[in-house]
């Protein structure tokens, strides 16, 4: 059955807005437990895990625009200081209920994944596994790789990076022409961008606002309020599956993920080597093969 007669979307009322959602139902149902997919930025929006799609042939697979971003814009007056990982846990718990997802597994990639390790460090109920994609566990311990990386791009670009980020000038055409080169190495290697990265990215530069509140200007300079942002020590409370991988030429680094590995009991590790920060555009099939046989195992291993 096609993808789009299988899709629902909708909102669940939430804070001050409310939380747009797109539920795929399974292509064959088998009793397989669902697929909630946590979408990066912060502030980005569901696009950049559209390949996920795929994966409701066997299990239904929901996505969401997190609250302030996507189709989940905020237009009641506000204060930016609402921008919160703790918000953002309380929202999973609300798309969950309304969407009667009681036994679910949790993907997050990127920011995605640092929300989904803070929810399952929590142990909700009906969790069933998590799979982290690309995350830090501790952003004050990831920014030397950042620096490290940024040390061995062309000095001009390092130039113009650093002068325009002490100018407060990231605005600037230069300043974002310059980023591109370091996306192009540790974003998405991809050549061209596949259509649904590069619509990632237009809806995110229609409304910045939690992105530039909660990260910064860019996926390297992180100056917002994520910058302390450090879970490590809790890391060993996960009591679920879990599945942490990364692209070799990943922005966060295997040095950086194969941390959040060690400290997550009984955990799974795998880096695509021949991916950076979006496998799932630069290594599709291997990332959907990954993702899947995971998803199976845990399940065939609870039903024995």
């Amino acid at each position: 059955m096609a993808v789009e007669t299988r899709v629902r979307e909708g909102f669940v009322p939430f804070s001050i807005g409310r939380t747009w959602y797109r539920s795929l139902a399974a292509d064959r149902e088998e009793g397989r437990v669902p697929l909630l997919c946590l979408h990066g930025g912060p502030g980005a929006n569901w696009l950049h895990l559209k390949p996920y799609e795929a994966l409701s042939d066997e299990r239904r697979v929901v996505f969401y625009d997190q609250l302030g971003a996507g189709n989940s814009a905020v237009t009641e007056p506000h204060d930016p200081a609402m921008w919160t990982p703790e918000l953002y846990v309380e929202e999973l718990d609300a798309v969950r209920e309304a969407l009667g997802l009681e036994r679910v597994h949790v993907l997050g990639h990127s920011w995605g994944g640092m929300l989904g390790m803070q929810y399952a460090g929590g142990r909700p109920e009906g969790l069933v596994s998590l799979i982290v994609e690309s995350s830090p566990p501790s952003v004050p311990d990831w920014m030397p790789e950042i620096a490290r990386l940024r040390s061995e791009l062309p000095p001009e670009v390092e130039a113009t990076l650093r002068a325009h980020e002490e100018a407060g000038t990231t605005d600037d055409p230069a300043y974002e022409e310059a980023v591109m080169v370091f996306y192009k190495r540790h974003l998405c290697r991809a050549d061209p961008w596949p259509d649904w990265v590069v619509q990632c990215f237009e809806v995110l530069e229609a409304n910045p606002e939690v992105y530039h509140s909660m990260n910064g200007p860019s996926e390297f300079h992180v100056i917002g309020t994520i910058k302390d942002w450090e879970i490590s020590d809790r890391l060993g409370q996960i009591q679920v599956p879990t599945l942490v991988f990364s692209g070799r030429y990943d922005e966060v680094t295997p040095a950086v993920t194969e941390a959040a590995h060690r400290a997550i009991p009984g955990s799974e590790y795998v880096v695509m080597e021949e991916s950076s920060h979006m496998a799932q555009a630069e290594q599709p099939e291997e990332t959907l093969a990954l993702v899947r046989d995971f998803l199976n195992r845990v399940e065939g291993a609870a039903g024995a």
